[in-house]
This record gives structure tokens, sequence and C-alpha cells, in this order.
């Protein structure tokens, strides 16, 4: 009784057997699973703290740009004012003319400044 047909089976088929399964360790599988869950949670991390790691970065870096740039420019204007107070004559502006030197440096600045100024839009007051 090897071969086992249900009732309704018809005779010109052949008997039912089993697929071979492969070969299971069963000893390993703890080593499996904890496999398995390693890839899911380094998935999850790549997708989640990969692009948040990314945005910190380029913050950290425009920041350090944000900075070095400021102190260029603050160095700058401390060297030009040395500069000019060492190089521009005292026959025309006295023997004490940083105040030129202020003055040469800063009116482009308040210049720039005024057009920029005249070119804002004002927010619209809406209705009374």
């Amino acid at each position: 009784m090897s071969d086992v047909r249900p009732p309704d089976a018809r005779a010109d088929r052949p008997p039912l057997r089993a697929l071979p399964s492969p070969e299971v360790n069963t000893t390993d599988w703890p080593a499996q699973a904890a496999d398995t869950i390693e890839k899911a949670v380094q998935g999850v991390r790549d997708k989640t703290t990969g692009p948040a790691i990314s945005a910190a970065r380029w913050f950290v870096a425009g920041l350090f740009l944000v900075i070095m740039a400021t102190t260029v420019a603050i160095l700058l204007s401390i060297a030009l004012v040395r500069l000019l107070d060492v190089y521009l004559p005292e026959s025309v502006f006295g023997e004490s003319h940083v105040w030129a030197a202020y003055l040469i440096l800063g009116l482009p600045v308040f210049i720039a400044g005024l057009v920029l100024l005249s070119k804002r839009h004002s927010p619209d007051p809406g209705p009374p």
C-alpha cells in the first residue's frame, strides 16, 4: 500500500510522489536568521541615516566655508585700511588720515546698499 490515491483518482495517472527537498541545515538556523535580520537593518539604515549623514556633512562644510569667507573678508578689509592709511598722501588728507581710508572703502559699500535698498519690493498692505 505504498501507492496512496484519493478515491476519485483515475487509474491512468502515476502515483503522487513527494518532491525531493534541498538539504536543510537545521543546526545553522540561528546564524541564518541573524544574517537576514542584519541585512534588513542594514538596508533600512542605508535608506534613512545615509542621506541624513550626507546632509549633515554638506551643512558642516557650508558652515565652515561661510566662517572662512567672513574671516577672509574681515582680514582683507583690515589690510586695505592699513594699506590706504600708509600710502595716502599727507599733503592732501593731513597727518591723521585713517578717516580717508574708511571713507574710500566705505563709500562703495554704502552706494551698493542704497542701490539694493531702492530695488526692494515692499509687501502689499492688503485690504484695510
